[in-house]
């Protein structure tokens, strides 16, 4: 695997930049501590919405009735399943890099998108660190959305949502790497 992380993130690099770190999130189904709001929300949403479609089918309402409940329903099925498999499918394309002067996450769907976080310019970033080791690295203030239930399964909201590598193994030492290129970097700046 570090193999492909490396041939992924090679191409992004500058001339003079030296990667320190590599990896890919952990895969599969992951619960993030927002599920805690969105799992109940989703099964009563897609409760209602199912519960609305059979008793439009069964009581023999005018089609526009039962082609109406269709999007919500599906809506429902994609809160409920839908996202945890879209989420670990989006996971196993996202790669992750620490370079002496940036982070850089590759992912996307359809597109590769490159996100790359100057050293310098991060100031708030943050450890959420699990009894095994593993963890979320966050880099910058939380955005709103994050709070709530949308996570980045949704079409467009990774745009939204502050950059983070996720479920990541050994992030304390990620994130020490991290604080130690930062202050590597303003050294050289300063000088």
């Amino acid at each position: 695997m570090s193999f492909e992380v490396d041939q992924v993130l090679r191409p992004e690099l500058g001339r003079d930049e030296r990667l320190l770190w590599s990896a890919m999130p952990a895969s599969g189904i992951r619960f993030r501590p927002s599920d805690a709001l969105a799992v109940p929300f989703s099964v009563m949403w897609g409760g209602f919405a199912m519960f609305w479609e059979y008793s439009v089918v069964t009581k023999g309402a005018p089609l526009l009735f039962s082609l109406w409940g269709i999007p919500f329903v599906l809506i429902g099925l994609h809160l409920i399943v839908g996202r945890f498999f879209l989420d670990s499918y989006l996971r196993a394309r996202t790669f992750y890099g620490l370079t002496d002067q940036r982070v850089i996450i590759v992912s996307g769907l359809f597109n590769r998108e490159v996100k790359s976080l100057a050293l310098t310019g991060l100031s708030d970033v943050s450890l959420s660190e699990r009894p095994d080791g593993s963890g979320t690295i966050t880099m910058g203030p939380p955005n709103p959305f994050q709070l709530m239930w949308l996570g980045p399964s949704w079409p467009g909201a990774s745009k939204r949502l502050t950059p983070a590598l996720e479920f990541i193994d050994d992030a304390r030492k990620v994130y020490g790497l991290i604080r130690d290129a930062q202050r590597d970097a303003s050294t050289r700046r300063a000088t």
